[in-house]
């Protein structure tokens, strides 16, 4: 058993917590109708974008953004960094929400959602294609996150029975919990792998699209620079995670360690600016990025965000400060979140006089999504050993 977490506890009905069930409930509403009368009751999907909102957030930004557990086991179990120890578990519990709630709502998007199991039967299986090889990686993913996870669930149960419904403590899983250790290694190394495969793979996705993406983003480093970024992103979320929680839920805030972390962050985003910069100059773009229009705006906006946390976190004083670590964290998950929504929809233009914006109905359910995410997260925090006890933070 871990003695580096133990559950927060306290009252989980708070009223931010009745407000989040409200959107969730209301959400929950609307799927009911899309899957009664059909996506186009509550969406502006089309033939021309057959993808919107809940792809690109949920799909695309919302598993980067879960790639905290990715990131963290990359420096704990890959570059031996153990004194990051405490932090695994409050990413693991992000990502294992984050592509859980991600593989959802894939069949909320999908028309024939009925179909959805086709992907994975080999009869109508299309081995060359990337969307194939993103949809196996991302469902094999969230298997192995809760795989990852369970041995947080059985020292719950095992430890802290007083915390919850007598049905989850009933069962003896001390026997269990000592067979899952001793695979548990495969699994971490099958955790690294597959978002490595799918993270690259999502920005091989628009590779296809051609000339109808812009060619401020099209390009053949796209799979590197969504790489790059999401495993930014998931060093990001943990940071803004745990400063976060240390105001909401009235923790001593980790800034020692946090501050180490931070430290690596400058180094993958000035990677990723000069990957991203000399290759718009070696292809001859660059000029499009002064075109004074809706995609040059925000071309400019998300390498601003990427900029600003470069520039703050290069000096060491301010990563000892919860406010500009805070800051910086926040604009990394901006920069990232607007870099793919500019890459597949912003920056896509698939002609023929095709427009979208998404509907108020689609623009909930993603709020709703996010809302029962952050519900399940302060459940799990409150009554199961994931965040550090406070001599550790």
């Amino acid at each position: 058993m871990s003695e580096e977490s133990k559950p927060i506890g306290g009252e989980f009905l708070t009223t931010p917590f009745k407000v989040l069930a409200g959107f969730t409930l209301f959400a929950g509403l609307l799927v009911l109708i899309r899957y009664v009368m059909g996506i186009g009751a509550v969406s502006n999907l089309s033939d021309g974008y057959p993808w919107g909102i809940w792809i690109t957030y949920d799909v695309v930004a919302g598993t980067a953004i879960a790639c905290g557990g990715y990131s963290m086991a990359i420096l704990v179990y890959v570059l031996n960094k153990g004194e990051y120890h405490p932090l695994i578990r409050p990413a693991l519990l992000a990502s294992v929400f984050g592509y859980t709630l991600a593989a959802i709502s894939i069949f909320i998007d999908i028309g024939r959602y009925w179909q959805g199991y086709n992907m994975f039967w080999p009869k109508y299986s299309n081995v060359n294609s990337v969307m194939l090889e993103v949809a196996v990686c991302i469902a094999l993913y969230v298997m192995v996150l809760w795989i990852e996870f369970a041995p947080v669930l059985f020292e719950g149960m095992q430890k802290y029975k007083g915390n919850l419904p007598a049905f989850l403590t009933k069962w003896d899983v001390s026997g269990l919990q000592k067979i899952w250790s001793k695979f548990l290694f495969f699994f971490i190394a099958l955790g690294i792998l597959l978002p490595t495969m799918h993270q690259s793979s999502l920005g091989s996705l628009m590779l296809i699209a051609g000339k109808k993406l812009s060619p401020l983003w099209q390009t053949g480093f796209l799979p590197l620079l969504f790489l790059i970024s999401a495993i930014t992103m998931g060093y990001a979320i943990v940071i803004f995670e745990s400063l976060f929680s240390s105001v909401g839920l009235k923790r001593p805030a980790e800034t020692p360690i946090l501050a180490k972390l931070s430290g690596i962050m400058p180094w993958l985003i000035g990677t990723y600016l000069v990957i991203r910069v000399l290759d718009l100059i070696v292809r001859g773009a660059l000029g499009k990025a002064f075109a004074f229009n809706v995609q040059s705006l925000m071309f400019w906006i998300e390498n601003a965000l990427f900029v600003y946390p470069l520039v703050i976190l290069m000096s060491a004083q301010n990563r000892t400060k919860a406010r500009p670590l805070f800051l910086s964290a926040l604009s990394i998950l901006l920069a990232g979140l607007i870099y793919r929504f500019n890459a597949f929809l912003i920056g896509f233009d698939p002609g023929n006089g095709w427009t979208y914006f998404p509907s108020f109905s689609e623009i909930l359910i993603t709020f709703g999504i996010i809302a029962f995410e952050v519900m399940a997260y302060l459940y799990i925090v409150k009554k199961f050993p994931v965040l550090p006890k406070t001599e550790h933070a």
